[in-house]
């Protein structure tokens, strides 16, 4: 702790064991009040200023300090000064003296409260950001909640200083006034009872209330305006139309019919959506197949004969087709007719809040009545405009897979454009294959979001099989087969057979409806922490809301989004994002949880870093599969998982041991203590743990004991 705070608790720590040693308190009671109440009396009328003085001093030091007192004080006030001249002060001093102590709280406490439980933390505090005020003042006309406690936590979270001021003094206001009021009746009182009824008490909690009812009154109203022009029918056709059947779509209809809703999911596409026919499922078959070619290419590792790797590109491409068929019926539309969901093949629109014209597949219109809708229509490549795009031929993830099915042999020259994880895996993987790949991105690293050691080694790996990567290089236009980029003010032509765009993925938001119905769309559909758009019976789940585009979060999503469109009625969920994790897929692998260093510093989050190298580790040395760390954030001195970060073979797989701890709450001295099995890859997660550890041994435990067997031996 810094010396400046240290001092500060300490002064803090020595005032509050002074008022217990001296027992300071037995002059603040109702009976040391009373007793007191003439000898007060005459010299306030000696002295009026240096009392009033002496009163506000007092009672701003002991509401600073959160020590009892502050209503024998208040009542003290109406007694000595009377309802007018009492009531400003004990308003005024009431609370300066609170924002004083929410101010030292703030100073001692907060940072590292925040460091330890930020993650925790992050709903409350983007509600106190956006609602603190309201949530305080609630707070402060209840004189049942004990302000000290207020005061103190208050300071922990991010509502500004003057807004916890002026609102402390005005919500506190009517309970000082009652207080005050009460101390001009002094005699009569022989407990703080008398004042604090129950009834009084039930009619402050009442009061607090208020505010809650008259937000949930205006939510009503609000919610009443939003569905003002439209005919809501008097029953419904169905509890839940799903608009998308990738994964968002299949799992919120699959939940919907477990429970028994009556579900219809509408698909104008493939079944599977993006991931099984486009995205994830195609290109991990493309990764081992072009893997296998590389440890072909590159036997000598393994004690073996280098042997070029002969193959038809047909076949590669066949194969990942055949894989693709092979996972559809899970997708299909006959096994989740099978579980309970109607499936409508077609193009759906939203004609109101609970109607859904479809377009369908066989030429008929279909209109359905619903209790709720969730659109989970997906995302599409992003196509950048550059001049000549359009004639190249290029290629996207939606056309990549059927184009390159049609040619006996690999392009020659394949240009990808962007260097995130889908375009690093696909320029990998080509390459590895035997064309001539160029990568070009315009920032000027690779997988920019990851840390920079991290960008640099999925470089290495790029290059070892045969990528040239251009960073730093933008694309200015096309013409004919060659993609014209500039770097450091320089042009220069890059010729490509095949041009690959890979710069990321746009939401799907036109087309079915949004527009007409004003649901907001700035690159994702809008919606509120529980997936709801404007219109609390329409949700979105999946790449179409973010902010992810990961296939398990849009399953992740999908769970809250339909809980919430069957039951929210009763109860609402907010969807958590505190622990996501992700995997480019690249050789070595590269996944990632929670923070990386790049964030950490950016979000200004205490932390320090913990890495194991793979080269030490047995399984890796056997394996020849050195390349890589584990990279572990943890706050200072504690061993709680703020995010980590795993380059290296099956780093996907070794993730998942960190996810679980983040999830539950495990820190680093749990995954130490757990046994992993010899010679496996995760127990590199140990060792990353045991790292740690070595850096926070007890040394002068350590002492002590050494010395301890010194004495043993004699």
């Amino acid at each position: 702790m810094q010396p400046k705070r240290l001092a500060l608790l300490s002064l803090f720590a020595a005032a509050l064991t002074a008022w217990f040693v001296f027992d300071l308190g037995q002059y603040l009671t109702l009976e040391a009040l009373k007793t007191q109440q003439a000898a007060i009396d005459v010299i306030y009328r000696a002295n009026p200023l240096l009392v009033i003085a002496a009163f506000f001093a007092i009672y701003v030091t002991l509401t600073a300090l959160s020590v009892p007192g502050a209503a024998i004080m208040t009542l003290a006030a109406g007694a000595i000064f009377g309802v007018v001249t009492g009531t400003v002060l004990v308003s005024f001093a009431s609370s300066i003296g609170a924002t004083l102590a929410f101010l030292g709280s703030r100073y001692l406490f907060r940072d590292g409260v925040q460091a330890r439980f930020g993650a925790q933390l992050s709903g409350i505090n983007a509600g106190m950001a956006r609602d603190g005020a309201f949530y305080l003042f609630s707070l402060r006309l209840v004189p049942v909640a004990p302000f000290f406690a207020i005061n103190l936590l208050m300071g922990l979270t991010p509502i500004r200083t003057w807004t916890y001021y002026w609102v402390s003094q005005v919500g506190m206001l009517l309970a000082t006034i009652v207080y005050v009021n009460a101390g001009t009746q002094l005699a009569q009182i022989n407990s703080l009872r008398d004042i604090a009824s129950p009834g009084l008490l039930g009619s402050f909690v009442a009061l607090g209330l208020l505010p809650w009812v008259g937000k949930w009154i205006m939510a009503m109203i609000k919610r009443r305006q939003v569905y003002a022009r439209w005919q809501r029918p008097r029953k419904f056709d169905r509890n839940l139309v799903v608009i998308g059947a990738g994964a968002a779509g299949l799992v919120s209809s699959l939940i919907g019919a477990t429970v028994k809703a009556k579900v219809t999911l509408v698909e104008a596409g493939k079944m599977g959506g993006d991931c099984l026919n486009y995205g994830c499922v195609p290109s991990k078959a493309l990764i081992k197949s072009a893997r296998i070619a590389d440890q072909m290419r590159h036997a000598e590792r393994y004690g073996l004969d280098n042997a070029d790797p002969r193959f038809s590109f047909k076949a590669v491409m066949n194969r990942i087709h055949a894989i693709i068929s092979a996972i559809e019926p899970n997708d299909s539309v006959e096994r989740y007719t099978g579980l309970g969901v109607d499936v409508i093949k077609g193009y759906a629109k939203i004609v109101d809040p609970w109607t859904v014209e479809v377009a369908r597949e066989d030429g008929q219109t279909q209109r359905l009545t619903t209790r709720s809708i969730i659109i989970a229509a997906g995302a599409a490549p992003l196509v950048p405009d550059l001049p000549g795009l359009a004639d190249s031929g290029y290629l996207t993830s939606d056309n990549l897979w059927e184009e390159f099915s049609r040619l006996d042999e690999i392009p020659r020259r394949i240009t990808v454009l962007g260097g995130g994880p889908i375009g690093s895996e696909l320029a990998q993987a080509f390459a590895r294959l035997g064309a001539a790949v160029t990568q070009v991105e315009l920032a000027e690293r690779v997988l920019i979001r990851e840390d920079a050691d991290v960008s640099a080694l999925a470089r290495q790996a790029l290059e070892a099989s045969g990528v040239t990567v251009l960073t730093g290089h933008e694309a200015l236009r096309v013409e004919g087969k060659n993609l014209i980029v500039a770097h450091a003010g320089a042009e220069q032509a890059i010729a490509f057979d095949a041009l690959i765009l890979a710069i990321g993925r746009k939401a799907r938001l036109t087309g079915y409806g949004l527009e007409e119905l004003g649901i907001e769309t700035d690159k994702t559909v809008a919606t509120d922490e529980y997936l709801a758009t404007i219109y609390p019976n329409i949700y979105a789940a999946g790449d179409v809301a973010g902010p992810y585009q990961f296939t398990h979060t849009a399953s992740h999503q999908a769970w809250f989004a339909s809980v919430n469109a069957l039951f929210g009625q009763f109860k609402r969920f907010k969807a958590d994002y505190r622990v996501i994790p992700c995997t480019t897929f690249l050789d070595p692998e590269i996944a990632r949880v929670g923070l990386n260093e790049q964030e950490a510093l950016a979000q200004g989050v205490a932390h320090e870093v913990t890495v194991y190298q793979l080269h030490e580790l047995d399984r890796a040395i056997a394996d020849s599969a050195t390349a890589g760390f584990v990279k572990v954030l943890t706050p200072p001195g504690k061993d709680r998982i703020l995010g980590v970060t795993i380059v290296g073979e099956h780093a996907g797989e070794l993730l998942a041991e960190y996810v679980l701890a983040m999830k539950h709450g495990l820190g680093l001295n749990k995954i130490l203590g757990t046994i992993h099995t010899y010679p496996t890859m995760a127990e590199a997660n140990k060792f990353a743990a045991g790292a740690w550890k070595k850096k926070h041994v007890p040394e002068g435990l350590l002492r002590m004991v050494g010395r301890y067997h010194d004495w043993r031996r004699g």
